[in-house]
């Protein structure tokens, strides 16, 4: 066999990938289509709404009915098109938090784990003391400082995310920092910033991209129980948090707060669902266990 033929090609490197996606299906293709329809909604929703959802033009706990799908809220406004506009809400806000999350933890753990030392003990003490506080008591407290509004809560929970991101990439980049092709680099001469973007970061994208997807579903949940306090999205805004303590409140009108849950546990059961397949078609040794062969 020629040289050539041995080794593997970028085309053959995505099929791959594409193989190992493929293998555990229910819960990728169950993820992805839930996560996409609700993307889609989200993106559509002037479209998909069948009302205005500010519009107070119905009798207030209507029930569903044909007109009305998920029937009305306390101030007779349609449930089907707040739960529409919830999605445009809740899901850029919650990529929005992941994001700026995974910057900052992610640039801080690269940095204490290249280059240790003291710069490593004082990064990861500050890690430290943000574990020391459960996370919803911690944003909690600094959106009550700040004041209630959807701004803050997003960066209360910022504050309370990023350490996450910092120690998973601090112990990726420090199992990659021994490997041969990283010391022989800087031996060749590689400036640390160089060796940072070129040789490390490609190589902890992977576990990285899971943990972020992963956390969708968990930002979305936590966005929604600060908005269900009363410290995230304010009155009139359509939200789910909010609207499934309304629907709390008057527990007795059940599709108030019911519909909004439902909506909840759909994109966050569809984010973990796709996490989890992502993660075993990223893994390694994952891989290896299903196709058999070392």
């Amino acid at each position: 066999m020629s040289a050539v033929e041995r080794t593997p090609t970028v085309a053959g490197a995505r099929f791959a990938l594409l193989r190992r996606l493929r293998r555990p299906r229910g819960v990728v293709l169950v993820g992805g289509v839930v996560a996409f329809l609700w993307i889609v909604v989200a993106v559509a929703a002037p479209w998909v709404a069948p009302h205005n959802p500010l519009a107070q033009n119905w009798t207030p706990f209507l029930p569903p009915s044909t007109e009305h799908l998920f029937g009305t809220d306390e101030l007779g406004r349609d449930v089907l098109s707040r739960v529409v506009y919830g999605a445009r809400l809740s899901l850029p806000l919650a990529l929005l938090l992941v994001t700026l999350s995974l910057g900052i933890g992610g640039a801080l753990g690269m940095i204490a784990g290249y280059f240790r030392g003291w710069v490593d003990a004082v990064l990861m003490r500050a890690v430290d003391l943000f574990f020391a506080f459960p996370p919803i008591i911690l944003a909690m407290v600094v959106t009550a400082v700040l004041g209630p509004s959807v701004r803050n809560a997003v960066l209360a929970l910022v504050i309370v995310s990023w350490p996450s991101y910092a120690r998973v990439v601090r112990g990726l980049v420090l199992s990659m920092g021994e490997s041969e092709y990283v010391v022989s680099t800087r031996l060749l001469g590689r400036s640390a910033r160089s060796a940072l973007l070129r040789d490390v970061l490609p190589n902890v994208g992977g576990p990285v991209v899971v943990l972020a997807t992963l956390d969708l579903g968990n930002a979305i949940l936590l966005l929604s129980a600060l908005s269900f306090l009363g410290l995230g999205a304010q009155p009139p805004a359509a939200e789910w948090g909010s609207m499934v303590a309304t629907g709390a409140q008057n527990f007795e009108y059940w599709w108030a707060g019911t519909f909004p849950g439902i909506a909840i546990f759909t994109a966050v059961l569809a984010f973990n669902f796709l996490g989890d397949g992502l993660r075993d078609a990223l893994d390694p040794k994952g891989q290896t266990q299903v196709e058999g062969r070392p």
